[in-house]
């Protein structure tokens, strides 16, 4: 069953809302905006129920099959869930639709993954060709709020007595039209740290009568980057990244008092993840005694766990894909980027599936890049799939 022609219909229109999201990007849990421009069409399409204010600005909404809800048939209920959150990042994509907001843009694609799920919608409403319901879910602060976790607390799996939930992203490092998942650990856990190293400022002529903070940082980094290669199994994958260096002095002749040095810890083991996040603490503070320094160590307070595909669900998602577009890669390399669908992965079987959106010998700025735009050729195949998946899951 490839593209739906229905798609191919509704493509400009679901391409100009695609568009407005990219033009008026919102943050975290601010997408008030953009929740209640959702929750509206949901309640044009027909949807059976419209909930907004889940998790704070997330919005669900239900479509009963053809002989009506899951509750009432003893049919299931999956969900199929989209992120609507942008980045604090200045646009330099000079498309027509960029963002009308300095500072703030849609770098990652969570415009065309909310636009595509409302088109799913929108048909899956409109044909309701399946048995149970449908609850598409839309997410905000997916980018380091960790909405997931917070819809879940809300109750939107209990509430909504969801037996599946399923999500994709879009991949420009998979080719176009095709798509990539694998079972069990898929997105990494996603860690990050703040050091702050406290020493004694003075004269930079006189480095003697001081404690160089700026020399003690620079051990730190250096020391940190012995944890993957020295504590490590060679075979588990580890990230440990330092981004940030700074001092509280931008002059040529003072040694700061202060440095602060933030960093990120991605892995894919438990046990693994826990050794690395405990060397950044060890290492950081002995080196900082080392050279007479100290050094305080503090985690994130929203960290993201392994986001771990379930092995049966991973199957259904391979079948709709492969349905779809008949190129479907099940073994995709493992990814290093953090996402928060991991909560409601925890929380309810289900597995997460990229699409590619790679035009080979194309502009394909990457995610999270200032010239980044959603490739809106891709929006037919995307509101197939998640009807292809829910028209299979719940095959009368």
């Amino acid at each position: 069953m490839p593209i739906r022609n229905r798609f191919a219909e509704l493509h400009p229109e679901i391409t100009a809302w695609r568009r407005d999201f990219h033009a008026n990007p919102e943050l975290l849990y601010d997408t008030h905006r953009t929740s209640a421009i959702v929750a509206q069409k949901l309640g044009a399409f027909g949807c059976d129920e419209v909930v907004e204010g889940l998790g704070r600005t997330g919005v669900v909404g239900l479509i009963h099959g053809r002989n009506g809800p899951a509750s009432k048939t003893g049919g299931k209920v999956i969900a199929l869930r989209a992120d609507m959150d942008a980045l604090p990042i200045l646009e330099a994509s000079g498309v027509e639709h960029a963002s009308t907001v300095v500072g703030k843009m849609h770098a990652c694609g969570h415009d065309g993954h909310t636009a595509m799920l409302l088109g799913a919608a929108q048909y899956l409403a409109e044909t309701r060709n399946f048995e149970g319901t449908v609850a598409v879910v839309f997410q905000p602060a997916e980018e380091g709020g960790a909405g997931a976790e917070e819809m879940v607390q809300d109750g939107l799996i209990d509430r909504f007595a969801i037996s599946e939930i399923y999500g994709m992203h879009n991949s420009p490092v998979v080719p176009f039209g095709e798509f990539a998942i694998r079972s069990g650990p898929f997105y990494a856990a996603c860690d990050s740290f703040t050091i702050n190293v406290r020493g004694k400022g003075g004269h930079a002529a006189r480095p003697n009568n001081t404690v160089d903070t700026t020399l003690v940082g620079s051990a730190i980094v250096m020391a940190l980057q012995s944890i993957v290669s020295r504590n490590a199994d060679p075979q588990q994958p580890l990230v440990v990244s330092v981004t940030s260096f700074r001092t509280e002095s931008e002059t040529y002749n003072v040694i700061p008092e202060h440095v602060r040095l933030q960093g990120t810890v991605r892995s894919f083991d438990q046990q693994l993840r826990e050794v690395a996040l405990q060397r950044v603490r060890d290492l950081a503070q002995v080196t900082a005694q080392a050279y007479g320094a100290e050094a305080e160590v503090t985690m994130d307070e929203i960290p993201y766990p392994v986001m771990d595909n379930h092995a049966r669900e991973t199957d259904h998602c391979v079948a709709a894909a492969q349905a779809v577009s008949g190129k479907v890669n099940a073994q995709a390399p493992r990814v290093t980027g953090g996402e928060d669908f991991a909560y409601m992965l925890q929380a309810c079987p289900g597995a997460y599936i990229q699409l590619g959106v790679n035009v080979e010998g194309g502009r394909n700025a990457g995610l999270h890049h200032p010239e980044y735009d959603f490739n809106d050729e891709i929006i037919p195949m995307g509101c197939s799939y998640w009807v292809t998946l829910a028209e299979q899951r719940l095959a009368g």
